[in-house]
């Protein structure tokens, strides 16, 4: 089977992107290392991994490709605008279709497959209900890494707020203060919910904590 780093290269996936899907896998996998699930039993730190490595796939399709300018390089913003072009011609227009095409076609397994489509803020009310240990990790480690890397809880979503309402109009947790302050609120139980069955604070999650787990991950097989 082949591993993240091979699969990245063959969906012409942005640096960028990689370390950030990398990066949320990794805060995923250290959450599952030092969980204990609330009813017994085990968590499956497998299909948590394989849902954060390959959770945003398709999302050149939604990126302002000038909004980070420095994520351009070296290949320069002519090269990504025609791999952009070439996803919205394969895929079409919605990011999140191209999200769940690509999980199939790379062969996600069914249970890392669920968790991934499972996944999103706008969801995040669902699943403090009624989730699995398994995505809510997923969605914590998806909340708990921004474009530069692992940040505290609130400066992630402040810095998603700024950086969506600046590029697109269509974020309606983030459009007013009112649903902000309910997503946040959300967040904040999850946060809650999840460490309460680890070791864990939330200054334990950090770009320190996570980059021998980076690594490993590059050559982590989709199997």
């Amino acid at each position: 089977m082949k591993t993240a780093r091979q699969l990245y290269t063959e969906y012409k996936i942005m640096p960028s992107l990689q370390l950030h899907q990398l990066r949320v896998a990794a805060v995923g996998k250290l959450v599952c290392d030092n969980f204990t699930p609330p009813a017994g039993g085990a968590i499956n730190t497998h299909d948590v991994t394989l849902a954060c490595l390959f959770h945003d796939m398709g999302n050149i399709i939604k990126s302002e490709l000038s909004y980070f300018p420095e994520f351009l390089e070296p290949q320069g913003l002519v090269y990504w605008q025609g791999v952009k072009d070439e996803y919205v011609k394969k895929y079409g227009a919605d990011h999140r279709a191209a999200n769940t095409a690509i999980a199939q076609e790379i062969g996600l397994p069914q249970g890392a497959y669920e968790l991934f489509a499972g996944l999103g803020f706008s969801k995040l009310e669902k699943i403090l209900l009624d989730a699995s240990s398994e995505q809510k990790i997923c969605e914590y480690a998806d909340l708990r890494v921004g474009p530069h890397g692992v940040l505290p809880l609130i400066e992630r979503l402040l810095e998603g707020r700024e950086r969506y309402l600046e590029t697109s109009k269509k974020r309606l947790h983030y459009a007013s203060e009112d649903s902000f302050r309910k997503l946040s609120e959300s967040a904040k139980k999850l946060e809650e919910q999840v460490l309460s069955n680890t070791s864990l604070a939330p200054d334990d999650i950090s770009d320190a904590a996570i980059q021998n787990s980076i690594e490993e991950l590059q050559n982590y097989s989709v199997a």
